[in-house]
């Protein structure tokens, strides 16, 4: 009995322990000695001021005749502003060219400093004339050109306004109702309502781009998926309901894979093994997920051939021995071991499928074996219901999945690639803190796999999206769509801004 009391007191401050650290401490599950030291903005506002100050007390001085202070070298990001931004020069001569001999002063060199400068954003109306022409010698009728097509038609938004909106909304986490203030201050009175249709209309539009995006990823060799739960309002209730965005992550990078990244998102009422199934269907190859049972469906975790082979993810493993606190000497004892096999990951990072496991066979596996040995002797005399013996239940019973990435180069020791896509979804929902309704999380998801595909292919999202929007909608359902998709679009457009940007640079 009195066992059983001290195992439940000390699981209830376990809980105690990780909403204090949930609230209040950090989230970073690297272990100590791994933390960098960050400098708060804060911080770096109050040295910024502290700078000012000293520089205009330096300047004070030199008009006194003083000694000024010595200033300090340009900042280093001056030399590295993008080349194709235009160049407006500005040269300021000496106020008197005439030498103290009488003599007239020559050029001898020039000294050039750039700093980065703004026009702010500035709306404008495109105004579309389309004459109309008839013969005066007979009544054959009017000849006028067609109108073109636009995603709204007959309303006041471009293809590239529409892009912007978009951008504003579902890449910088800006919500419509702080974006119609915006065009407000502007004298544009735009309401949220059309705003919102705007984006209706626009996702409408490219929604092909993303059913054409998800056949592709499930015909790769690898795939990593994860979910997270999102709010959405349920009707007639005036409540929220928790609805789940899952991501499918398409990325070889780390091993030399040449099949370009790209990350779908879905959202699906749940996450149990139905909506599981209808997010992956009849999928066949490398499934690198967390150990949540709604994936036992897909492969066996005794390595049984059935079309599919299931990773799983060594950041959660890692998870439960860091919520069994920095108090827990056998949990540290266990992060230092999951460390050295993590650092041993970093370095074969970038290397071939090949290399990477020549190199897991000679040294990590020695290392994954000591640890199984280590957990199953230790795991015995642990106190039942801790969060340490918990945590080496989870990675005793699923052994097999967690060392597969031993035996095959191309998977990834954890499923963070996956969970690096979840974070604009975070960012998203603090932002917004609920969707209206289902169809607008299904919008939601359709953007974000747009929107998050080009910043893993370095492709400016609101370039892609005023390109493709003008483009797509000249075309018909069963017109080709290849050259629209995120990995295989040029922009049409680069050609001409480089012109503009070089005009403008030349006529100043």
């Amino acid at each position: 009995m009195v066992l059983a009391e001290r195992a439940r007191a000390a699981r209830l401050e376990h809980i105690l322990k990780l909403i204090n650290r949930s609230t209040f401490g950090k989230r970073s599950e690297k272990l100590p000695v791994d933390q960098l030291a960050l400098t708060l903005e804060d911080q770096n506002v109050a040295l910024g001021e502290a700078d000012g100050l000293q520089d205009k007390a330096a300047e004070e001085a030199g008009r006194y005749g003083l000694r000024p202070r010595r200033r300090r070298a340009p900042d280093a990001e001056r030399a590295s502003l993008p080349a194709h931004l235009p160049r407006f020069e500005t040269v300021i001569e000496p106020k008197n060219l005439e030498c103290a001999c009488g003599g007239t002063l020559h050029k001898i060199g020039e000294d050039r400093s750039e700093r980065l400068d703004i026009i702010p954003a500035q709306h404008r109306v495109m105004v579309t004339i389309r004459p109309r022409y008839a013969c005066r010698c007979c009544s054959d009728g009017v000849r006028q050109a067609s109108a073109p097509a636009h995603v709204v038609p007959g309303g006041l938004p471009t293809e590239a306004l529409i892009a912007d909106v978009l951008i504003n909304k579902y890449c910088d986490h800006l919500p419509l109702y702080r974006q119609s203030k915006i065009f407000a201050r502007q004298g544009i009175e735009i309401s949220r309502a059309t705003m919102a249709n705007w984006v209706g209309r626009g996702i409408a539009a490219l929604m092909p781009i993303t059913d054409r995006m998800r056949a592709d990823a499930l015909a790769r060799a690898r795939l990593f998926v994860d979910e997270t739960t999102v709010k959405v309002l349920a009707p007639g209730t005036g409540k929220t309901k928790t609805g789940y965005m899952w991501v499918i992550v398409c990325d070889d990078r780390a091993h030399g894979g040449v099949d370009p990244p790209l990350a779908l998102y879905t959202y699906m009422p749940g996450r149990g093994k139905m909506w599981a199934k209808q997010l992956l269907g009849s999928y066949q190859g490398i499934l690198q997920v967390d150990a949540w049972q709604a994936y036992d469906q897909f492969g066996k975790d005794d390595g049984a051939d059935t079309g599919v082979t299931k990773s799983y993810c060594w950041a959660h493993l890692r998870r439960g021995f860091v919520d069994a606190g920095s108090d827990a000497p056998v949990a540290q004892d266990a992060l230092q071991r999951i460390a050295e096999i993590y650092g041993i990951e970093k370095e074969i990072r970038g290397r071939t499928a090949e290399e990477r496991l020549a190199v897991r066979q000679e040294r990590t596996r020695p290392l994954v074996d000591k640890l199984h040995a280590w957990f199953a002797a230790t795991a015995p005399r642990m106190m039942a219901g801790s969060a340490t013996s918990d945590a080496m239940k989870y990675a005793l019973k699923r052994w097999a999945g967690f060392t597969r990435f031993l035996d095959d180069g191309r998977i990834e020791i954890d499923n963070n690639t996956a969970e690096r896509a979840i974070r604009p979804v975070t960012l998203q929902r603090k932002n917004a803190l609920f969707t209206g309704h289902q169809l607008g999380a299904e919008n939601w998801a359709a953007i974000s796999s747009l929107v998050e595909t080009c910043k893993m292919l370095d492709i400016n999202p609101y370039a892609y999206l005023c390109d493709v929007l003008t483009r797509i909608i000249t075309r018909a359902d069963t017109d080709p769509i290849d050259d629209l998709l995120p990995y295989c679009w040029t922009d049409a457009n680069a050609a001409q801004t480089s012109f503009e940007l070089s005009s403008i640079a030349s006529a100043a």
